[in-house]
């Protein structure tokens, strides 16, 4: 078992481009960390890196305290699962599983421990003289799953191994995964672009955006305390809501308004606001669905017109529009509904609503960060990449114009 350490890890391709901009992770022995982000934005180049897939452009990564920037991918000890699967079409199951470990000259005695261990692990037993072919897409992933864990890894590195299954097969094998990860006792560095794998699995998450690191935290921190307005949003199902708002001082706290409504802002971030030099007047508050407390008959708080409701089982989610056309979702428990209030939501006739302001969170408007959480990482603007050769003929034009 090993730590993994990044440090300063930076990835830049000969044209230019930059896919990961100064990684800093520290990753716990035995520790299940998840990569989680938008497709592009450096998750999956990060975890190449880690297996020594990619070569890194600048920085150092070290497993169990070795460096291993200039190491073979076959000599750190790793063993990783693909999207895809990667099994060998004319083996069985059982070959597939023992690959590995004939590439190594093992025993073939301990290789059929190893194999029928993995197999039981995962269930697997009656399909190891099949054929890849004869599989469904779970029995394949528990199969390429169980290649990489006969061979009881340093670190075992997963890169979006759910994502070619269907939902209700993914929810089985994400619990399969937690199972396993109690089985075997490893290190886990594990990629996905679904943030409820990434919260169901992860101890902690590190969260990307266009290579840069946003926040890395436990699923609690990240969801009670997003440290920028692209956290915020990403985290989250429906997403937060924002609201146009201003801080004003309130005794010896803060008051945020929206409009005309007043909310008291909690005294955690009116502690972190009182150490600013200075506090800023227009912020966004943010807010999830279900932290916005509803009044059905529209009377109590801020005025919504309904557009869509969604019923989702014990759930009811309200899209609504407030002052000119601003958007907003709102989140209600059919529970704490009576069926007059349940049929006028559904009719869709007007709502009104008031904050939950132990909930609320605080974000700059200029870059996006939290207000009360410390160090936050503002949000990178996003620009359009220009290869470095076309960018100096662009100059070279200019000039002449």
């Amino acid at each position: 078992m090993a730590e993994v350490s990044l440090t300063n890890v930076k990835k830049q391709y000969d044209n230019g481009f930059v896919a990961v901009h100064d990684f800093n992770l520290e990753i716990k022995n035995e520790e299940f960390i998840v990569l989680v982000g938008p497709s592009g934005c450096g998750k999956s180049t990060t975890l190449r890196m880690i297996a020594g897939l990619e070569d890194i452009t600048d920085g150092e990564i070290a497993i169990d305290g070795t460096v291993v920037n200039d190491m073979e991918p076959k000599d750190r000890d790793i063993a990783m699962v693909f999207q895809n699967y990667a099994l060998y079409p004319h083996m069985s199951v059982y070959e597939n599983i023992a690959f590995g470990l004939r590439l190594r000259k093992v025993p073939n005695k301990e290789i059929h421990q190893k194999v029928l261990e993995a197999a039981e692990i995962l269930g697997i037993t009656e399909l190891l003289g099949r054929k890849p072919k004869q599989l469904s897409g779970g029995q394949r992933q528990r199969v390429a799953i169980g290649r990489a864990i006969v061979r009881i890894p340093k670190v075992f590195l997963m890169d979006e191994p759910l994502s070619n299954l269907d939902a209700k097969l993914r929810n089985q094998m994400r619990a399969e995964i937690i199972l396993l990860r109690q089985k075997i006792r490893t290190t886990f560095v594990y990629v996905t672009h679904d943030q409820t794998e990434a919260m169901t699995l992860g101890d902690r998450i590190v969260i990307m955006k266009d290579g840069y690191v946003m926040q890395v935290g436990t699923p609690q921190e990240l969801f009670n305390h997003p440290a920028n307005l692209f956290v915020a949003g990403f985290i989250g199902t429906p997403q937060m809501n924002f609201f146009d708002a201003v801080l004003k001082k309130s005794g010896e706290g803060y008051k945020a308004a929206v409009g005309d409504y007043e909310v008291n802002v909690p005294k955690y971030i009116c502690d972190e606001l009182d150490k600013l030099e200075q506090v800023p007047e227009n912020v966004q508050l943010g807010v999830r669905p279900e932290n916005l407390i509803i009044d059905p008959l529209g009377e109590k708080g801020i005025r919504a017109s309904i557009k869509v409701t969604e019923m989702m089982g014990s759930e009811l989610h309200i899209h609504a529009e407030y002052w000119d056309g601003k958007p907003i979702i709102l989140k209600v428990q059919i529970a704490d509904l009576t069926d007059e209030e349940q049929n006028r939501l559904i009719s869709k006739e007007s709502v009104a609503f008031t904050f939950r302001e132990r909930t609320i969170n605080l974000f700059r408007n200029d870059d996006g960060r939290n207000l009360a959480v410390p160090g936050a990482v503002p949000v990178p603007k996003t620009e359009k990449f220009v290869p470095e050769e076309k960018s100096k003929k662009n100059k070279k034009d200019n000039k002449k114009k």
